[in-house]
């Protein structure tokens, strides 16, 4: 007997030909930010959206979160259309430059913002400790923000984003300015987020951190999306093959194709495309699109 059939996942982010104009001087055509973008994240996914300066990744994302209207198309989240308010409950959204009150304390800041979204006594105070402890600021926890570096800075900011528990969250260049060892720490906070479920939504002009965190990448280029698809896949190097072992002798390395099967003692460990980096792919794909 045949069961019914299983009910289709609704994708945590789901924009469909997105297009946005903006309007320019008098008599002038519209400036086209978006052209014809479409993309779909899975829950608990991390997509990374890398382009030029002014490829319209913000404008993608400003749409997605209702802060602009689209010109044509549409952007929903976990179903909910973009542009009603309750599509924000489960959205956490750190801007590449968050502004804070530089007079208050993390701790503070904290607890600012979670009673902005409703939160309040013992569950408060308890998220904000869970929060600090997150993103390693239990140390600075009361110390004024105006004291604190970009990368910490940038941590309390992906803490705050964070204080309502959200299922989705967006983040804008969250490295920008940040030294290498604060990148490095905003990067394992990302892991952290996808070990908890967490949908990743990632704008960032550093490739290197985007290969590392993101099971998918889209390649935005003069408002349209020119590349899209899982990192594993568009990294893949097609017309070449790669084969890795353990403990071969070079005279083994020499016959392989002929020796791998009936040589005793080698291991195949793993066999498939070998991989260039994203940001050779990024640089070709863009060079393409200029020719």
């Amino acid at each position: 007997m045949i069961g019914p059939p299983m009910a289709e996942t609704v994708p945590a982010v789901e924009i469909r030909n997105l297009v946005k104009d903006f309007k320019t001087s008098f008599r002038r055509q519209p400036l086209r930010a978006v052209d014809g973008v479409s993309i779909r994240i899975e829950p608990g996914e991390v997509y990374g959206l890398i382009g030029p300066n002014g490829s319209g990744k913000s404008t993608t994302m400003k749409a997605l979160l209702g802060l602009l209207a689209p010109t044509a198309g549409a952007c929903a989240i976990f179903g909910k259309d973009s542009l009603k308010v309750d599509s924000r409950d489960d959205v956490g959204f750190l801007p590449e430059n968050p502004y804070f009150y530089k007079h208050l304390s993390g701790a503070e800041t904290l607890r600012f913002y979670g009673k902005l979204c409703g939160l309040g006594g013992r569950h408060l105070r308890e998220r904000v400790d869970e929060l600090l402890a997150l993103v390693d600021l239990e140390g600075a926890r009361d110390r004024r923000l105006g004291g604190y570096s970009k990368g910490m800075l940038q941590r309390i900011g992906l803490a705050q984003a964070l204080i309502q528990e959200p299922r989705l969250v967006i983040l804008d260049e969250p490295t920008a300015g940040v030294d290498p060892v604060g990148s490095r720490q905003i990067r394992d906070l990302i892991f952290k987020l996808r070990e908890r479920g967490i949908t990743v939504f990632l704008c960032s002009h550093l490739l290197e951190q985007v290969q590392e965190v993101c099971d998918q990448v889209g390649i935005i280029f003069q408002g349209r999306m020119i590349r899209e698809g899982r990192l594993d896949d568009l990294i893949a190097i097609e017309d070449q093959t790669e084969i890795v072992l353990r403990d071969a002798s070079p005279g083994l390395i020499s016959q392989i194709t002929v020796l791998v099967a009936n040589t005793p003692g080698t291991t195949l460990v793993r066999t498939g495309k070998p991989r260039t980096t994203l940001e050779r792919l990024f640089l070709r794909e863009i060079r393409e699109e200029e020719r």
